[in-house]
């Protein structure tokens, strides 16, 4: 099970605060194109990855236990 944390826009596009996706494993790159498949996240790809707290790369793996955090990208005034 990987643990998906939505925030800000992500957040409210995706209508949730977080889900669980039953994976074993998965490149950064492929989990973003289902999250935008599956939950329609406009800005997906300018976000950033975070796996357990660390900036991850596309290239990166995701695995089964680890926490992702989807963090859009940031606009200031």
């Amino acid at each position: 099970m990987i643990n998906i944390l939505f925030f800000a826009q992500m957040q409210e596009e995706a209508g949730k605060e977080k889900i669980d996706l039953d994976i074993e494993k998965i490149k950064v790159k492929d989990l973003k194109e289902y999250l935008r498949n599956h939950y329609n996240l406009s800005q997906i790809n300018e976000s950033m990855i975070a796996i357990n707290e660390a900036y991850a790369l596309e290239t990166d793996e995701v695995k089964a236990g680890d926490t992702v955090a989807i963090i859009p990208p940031v606009s200031g005034g």
